[in-house]
């Protein structure tokens, strides 16, 4: 249940005692992402400086990659716009893994759209594949069998001579990982175009169906129910997949140069979805949540946050494939295949009966309390001690300038007179192409344009 390992780890850790004695430190928040006013912030909300375990959670959970700080305002229109009808069958909306509508006669589909675009950008193969592991994890938290999967795919000029890397990298990740779950690929799309040409879109939907009794949601409730780890081991990969602590380390030793990008094991997650549908069929778990982007930091706010409780957990009891990480790095591997369950006390030999039939690890990591604070440990010394809400819900957000091009207008223009022209669909795709072609070509005429393929 604890790791053996633990004790070889030579890492001082920055305790909340320290921070409180050290207000003078300086700390690397710029490096990892966080603009002074937002550091600023977070001492406010603390009182204090953070401790350096601390820093790494709010900097990763306030990333643009986890709080949609940019999006968040357009996001919130589609709440804005959720029509009676529509609210009659919506089950689950925004705030949890996944989407659930009811469908009809006692079941319910569970949905979730997600991108993994710069990781399939550095590493396509692997960015793509752990992006579909992740999305599936998504629907499993739901109480729901993943059932299908789908991809709409961006990529840069299709004569570029990065393109093919990227395109047969992310495509061969995609289809691996679906396939060695079963998963059928129901449909999708792909663009070529040189705007994608540094920066693909790789955006992966899975789909999943359950009963409405078997809804599950990631609310952390029950003073003294344990929270649970299992699944694959913690690692140092994926550790700045969602900040940049690739390259950046809280030790005074240096940079630990960790890789960005998660590596996945979709037989291990085949196992895991068995494994989650078996403990749901027994009634063990009263709440779930996949651990993505962030990782431990992101499941235990979140979890907390949601269930407008607390939460008290030890990292000395992480099972680890590597035990030299640091405090932080264990707090931030987005380490695949691992997921966080709440379980009732009485509930627990049985989840652990489950978990062990299907060969799945398994550390008990701490309790869910009733203080509203986030309280982390590790060797003995008290690491974090936050409110979880802070760290998961109520981050900056932002209302940037946005770069409209001018053209769209007229182009939708024109596309809208096309329509009663024609009813063959030939000659209308035609002419919309040639629309678009001379709507967004940069260039005057005679000279190469920039070309759309569908």
């Amino acid at each position: 249940m604890t790791n053996p390992a633990a004790s070889a780890r030579q890492h001082v850790p920055d305790s909340v005692s320290n921070a409180v004695a050290t207000p003078e430190k300086e700390q690397p928040y710029a490096a990892l992402g966080l603009k002074p006013d937002e550091y600023e912030r977070i001492k406010e909300i603390l009182g204090r400086r953070p401790t350096s375990g601390e820093l790494a959670m709010y900097s990763v959970m306030w990333s643009e990659h986890c709080s949609y700080k940019s999006s968040k305002n357009y996001l919130r229109r589609f709440g804005e716009k959720v029509s009676d009808e529509m609210k009659e069958r919506l089950m689950v909306g925004m705030g949890q893994n996944a989407g659930v509508v009811d469908v009809g006669e006692g079941w319910a589909v569970t949905f979730k759209a997600e991108s993994h675009n710069h990781p399939s950008f550095i590493e396509p193969f692997q960015g793509a594949a752990t992006g579909v592991g992740g999305i599936v994890r998504d629907i499993i938290s739901m109480g729901a069998r993943p059932v299908a999967v789908m991809d709409a795919l961006r990529f840069g000029a299709i004569d570029h001579p990065d393109t093919a890397r990227v395109v047969h990298g992310v495509t061969a990740g995609i289809s691996f990982y679906g396939n060695c779950l079963g998963l059928p690929n129901i449909g999708g799309e792909t663009v070529f175009d040189s705007v994608y040409q540094a920066n693909p879109l790789v955006n992966a939907l899975a789909v999943g169906v359950l009963r409405h009794e078997d809804l599950k949601l990631a609310n952390a409730t029950g003073v003294g129910n344990k929270v649970v780890l299992f699944g694959a081991r913690t690692g140092g990969d994926g550790i700045g997949g969602a900040s940049i602590l690739a390259s950046d380390s809280f030790d005074d030793g240096g940079p630990t140069k960790r890789p960005a990008v998660q590596v996945g094991d979709p037989f291990a997650e085949k196992v895991l979805i068995e494994c989650c549908l078996e403990l749901y069929k027994g009634e063990l778990v009263e709440a779930i949540q996949d651990l993505g982007a962030a990782g431990i930091s992101c499941a235990t706010s979140e979890l907390a946050a949601n269930g407008n409780s607390g939460m008290k957990v030890s990292l000395d009891n992480v099972l680890l494939r590597d035990p030299t990480l640091t405090a932080e790095e264990i707090l931030m591997s987005e380490s695949q295949e691992r997921m966080m369950a709440i379980v009732a006390p009485e509930k627990l030999d049985a989840f652990l009966e489950v978990v062990g039939k299907w060969e799945v690890e398994t550390s008990v990591l701490g309790e869910v309390t009733g203080d509203g604070r986030l309280i982390i440990d590790w060797q003995g010394e008290r690491i974090v001690d936050v409110d979880p809400s802070t760290v998961a819900v109520d981050g900056p957000v932002y209302d940037r300038p946005v770069a409209y091009p001018t053209w769209i207008d007229a182009l939708q223009a024109d596309a809208a007179e096309l329509l009663p022209r024609s009813s063959e669909p030939s000659i209308l795709r035609e002419q919309f192409l040639s629309l678009v072609a001379r709507r967004t070509s940069p260039t005057p005429r005679g000279s190469p344009t920039s070309t759309t393929t569908t």
